[in-house]
Formats: structure tokens, C-alpha cells, sequence
């Protein structure tokens, strides 16, 4: 006679056996919505299992960033057991934020990831800690796009020079041994990043904007509550100077509730950028800077408060823009005195604000930037509204 506690671990082994009966492409399917620790778990199942999970198929995307529990040797583990040449976009937490502390990426774990990883072209950073690595020069030679969400740079983290890791890797020290050791130049030095994403990095200051020169593939550049760069650091980084990042083409500038204005240092113009985003403080400075901008072609007004005469005066002299996108912004309209007293105004007032809808919130804006901007397309998300009263 069996037991009823039995049945769960009858129908469990019999479930078991059904899946047995899959072939190998739809068990891996069915093993892609695991995240990485569930992924570890049922790869002691059996050795079925175990050979399943090892499949780069299934570590094509690895987010480790809710996984709280990592630290650096969890990292050694899953990069000698499952990272390999599937792997293409990697998202870590570090522990600049934990209790625990420590280190966390080490120059030797960096290397073995760039060997065993040959296709990881983007990496994505959380609050890690990186003053241990003396330059970027150390990550994957493969990478295209960096993320850096809340950590610390030390003050050369951008500098393409790699590190000297002993007394005759330096070209002086080995010239006075009589050893013939060319410098190296930092133009070879292999980084080819295209896109850099920062948000939040405290110690990023103008120093390290202007070191980023040198990075002759960055054509876009995401600068997110960045409290220590200033308009003239920004100044000092426009073409044709010595400083210039003349390869860039997309920027990004967004201090949230922060009054920084280092958006004002695209006043002295920015010759070849093709798309620029503002958001929040640096939306007003902003706008005073985009007559300077010829080969604007791609615009994004974000999280700010904007009046119809700002987006009109501010854009009229950018024939070259091809599209302009408005997210999260509160128009704010002026309040028609004609609307109190009656009359064809509050009949043109109510006529409008039926024209209105969610994608078309302020209909007359539309239609004056299609007669000033005829081959520019508008798109308005999540905007809203205000009527001033005053």
C-alpha cells in the first residue's frame, strides 16, 4: 500500500521522466527563462541536465545584478564552468554598496574573461568598485559598450596607456639596460568602445571627459547625473580642439533635480554631433546652445518643463533636424483671458483641447513645427499639459 506523503515525489519523478522525452532544442528553450542561480541548481540534477545548461545558448545574455550573493569567487566559478564563447552581454553588481566590501573584478579574472569570452561586446557595471584597476585598458579588447551605474573610477581609468607590469615594460628602464623596448603609443592600445553610458559616477570629472580623446571609435556618449563635469569641461572637449572627441556623433546630458548647466559648453558649437538628448536641468542651457549645433539631425527633450514659444525659438534655426522627440515633458500654455469673457477665443481654446489626445497633447506646437521644421517628424510620449493662470 502507498502512502499518501508519497504521491508529490511520485508525480515529481514521473514529471521528471516526461521532460526525459523532450529533445534537446525545446529543453534549452524551456531552460532560457531561468535566471543564472536557477540555471546552477538544475544543472546538478543529472548529467543530461548538467551538459544542457553548459550550452552557450543559454549565456548569451548573463545578468548577475540581482544576484545578491556574488562575490569574486562565485565569478571564478561561473567563468571557468559556464561563461564561454556565447557569452555577448554580461551585467554585474559589485559590492562598492555591500557590508561585505572587498575586491570584486581582479586583473587576472579580466584576462581569463577576455580569452574564454572572444564575443562579449558589452559589459554593464553596477555599484563596483574599480580604483583597484589602473586603466580601462585592462577589460575585454572586444568590448563596444561600457556601463558604469554608481562606481568609482580612479583618477587614469579612462587613459588608453595600459599598465607597466614590471621594470622592463617601461621604455626608460629598459633603454638604460640596453634593451631595446619601443613605447607604446596609445593610439594602439585596442580599446574600441563606441558607446559609453555613465550614471552616477561621483568621481568622473573633467579630467577623465577630456582623456576619453583618445578613444578613436566613441561616437556616443551618455553623461547621467554627472556632478563633477562642468560646462568647461565640456567646452574643452568640442572640435576642432586638442581635447576634442571629434569622433563623437550622439550625446546625452541629463542631472535630474541637479543645476548643473554644464549643457552651456555646447555654446561655442559642436561641429559633426547629429543627435543630442537633454534631460532636466540641463534642458533650459540647453536650448540656448542649439543654434550652435548645425548638424543637428536627432533631438530629445526629456523630465522638464517647456513653453511653446522655448521649443519654437530654440529649434528655428536647425534645418538640418530630422526628427524631434518629447518624453515626460510638462508644456506649460498661457491661460487665454478671452476664455472668461466668452467669445471666438474660448471657442478656438475648446476646439483645440479636443484636437488634443495622449500622442498629440499640444496640437498647436505640432503645427507650428511643421511649418518651421516641414521635414522634421514629432513625437510626443507621456507629456503632459498646465495651464498658467498668471
Amino acid at each position: 500500500m502507498q502512502h499518501p506523503v508519497e504521491q508529490p515525489f511520485v508525480y515529481e519523478m514521473a514529471d521528471m521522466k516526461a521532460l526525459d522525452c523532450f529533445p534537446e532544442n525545446i529543453l534549452i528553450e524551456i531552460l532560457s527563462y531561468l535566471n543564472v542561480r536557477e540555471l546552477v541548481r538544475n544543472g546538478r540534477v543529472c548529467k543530461r541536465w548538467k551538459r544542457l545548461v553548459k550550452d552557450q545558448r543559454l549565456w548569451r545574455v548573463v545578468d548577475l545584478s540581482t544576484w545578491k550573493g556574488v562575490t569574486s569567487r562565485v565569478l571564478w566559478v561561473l567563468l571557468r564552468q559556464y561563461l564561454g564563447r556565447g557569452l555577448r552581454y554580461l551585467r554585474l553588481r559589485g559590492l562598492l554598496l555591500s557590508a561585505r566590501g572587498g575586491a570584486f573584478l581582479s586583473e587576472p579574472w579580466l584576462q581569463t574573461l577576455a580569452s574564454k569570452c572572444p564575443r562579449l561586446f558589452r559589459l554593464s557595471l553596477l555599484h563596483t568598485d574599480l580604483r583597484g584597476l589602473p586603466s580601462c585598458s585592462l577589460l575585454p579588447p572586444t568590448l563596444q559598450i561600457l556601463e558604469l551605474h554608481g562606481c568609482e573610477v580612479p583618477p587614469g581609468f579612462f587613459t588608453q596607456d595600459p599598465p607597466v607590469t614590471s621594470e622592463l615594460d617601461h621604455p626608460v628602464v629598459a633603454a638604460s639596460k640596453g634593451q631595446n623596448k619601443p613605447p607604446v603609443s596609445s593610439s594602439f592600445s585596442g580599446i574600441t568602445i563606441e558607446t559609453l553610458i555613465l550614471d552616477n559616477v561621483p568621481s568622473f570629472t573633467n579630467q577623465h571627459l577630456q582623456s576619453l580623446n583618445l578613444w578613436g571609435r566613441l561616437s556616443r556618449l551618455e553623461l547621467r547625473d554627472m556632478i563633477r563635469v562642468t560646462a568647461s569641461g565640456l567646452r574643452s572637449c568640442a572640435p576642432p580642439g586638442v581635447q576634442a572627441l571629434s569622433h563623437l556623433k550622439h550625446l546625452e546630458m541629463d542631472t535630474g533635480s541637479r543645476k548643473q548647466m554644464a549643457a552651456l559648453g555646447l555654446g561655442e558649437g559642436w561641429v559633426g554631433l547629429e543627435s543630442l538628448g537633454l534631460g532636466g536641468r540641463e534642458v533650459s542651457p540647453g536650448l540656448l546652445c542649439l543654434s550652435r549645433l548645425p548638424d543637428l539631425r536627432w533631438l530629445r527633450l526629456r523630465s522638464c518643463r517647456l513653453t511653446e514659444m522655448m521649443v519654437l525659438r530654440s529649434c528655428r534655426m536647425l534645418k538640418e533636424l530630422r526628427r524631434l522627440e518629447f518624453w515626460q515633458v510638462e508644456f506649460v500654455i498661457e491661460s487665454r483671458q478671452g476664455e472668461t469673457e466668452g467669445g471666438g477665443e474660448r471657442e478656438e481654446s475648446e476646439r483645440e483641447r479636443e484636437e488634443s489626445s495622449e500622442n498629440d497633447p499640444v496640437p498647436n506646437l505640432r503645427r507650428s513645427l511643421a511649418t518651421l521644421l516641414p521635414k522634421c517628424s514629432v513625437l510626443f510620449t507621456q507629456c503632459t499639459v498646465t495651464e498658467n493662470m498668471d
